[in-house]
């Protein structure tokens, strides 16, 4: 199960995203926004991170106007490492070496045709287990 979260910034993408997720028969929780109304982005990074770090569940994915906003707050919450990411490259990399258990993306900053490739990416890339990033890893949680 994936959560999903935004705030207005990021409702557009985060629609588009769904499409992706939904064509691909994977199942999601959307934890709101619902509309494109003003709201407050450290409610939904909250929200999606307590799903991932609960267990409820597995990943998560954040969008804001920038993803920055959104990441700093799924980052607050124990047992969460949420990494922007605006290509491909950093998506995989931060599944390979950081085991990154949330994907943040800004809606203003990403186009739907590259978010759902970051995603894609996000989704199918599998912590490395080697033992330097597992180290590394174990460092963040101290």
């Amino acid at each position: 199960m994936i959560a999903i979260g935004c705030d207005q910034g990021g409702y557009e993408l985060k629609l588009e995203v769904i499409k992706y997720l939904e064509s691909k028969g994977l199942e999601y929780k959307d934890y709101g926004t619902y509309s494109s109304a003003s709201v407050d982005y450290p409610i939904y990074g909250k929200k999606v991170a307590h799903a991932v770090a609960d267990g409820e569940c597995e990943r998560g994915i954040l969008i804001c106007g920038t993803g920055i906003g959104i990441s700093i707050a799924a980052n607050k919450v124990k047992g969460i490492r949420a990494a922007l990411c605006s290509d491909c490259f950093s998506a995989e990399a931060t599944r390979l070496h950081n085991d990154a258990n949330i994907l943040c993306m800004g809606g203003r900053v990403v186009g739907p045709g590259l978010a759902v490739k970051i995603v894609d990416t996000f989704l199918n890339t599998e912590f490395s287990n080697e033992e330097r990033h597992a180290r590394r890893i174990g460092m963040l949680e101290e």
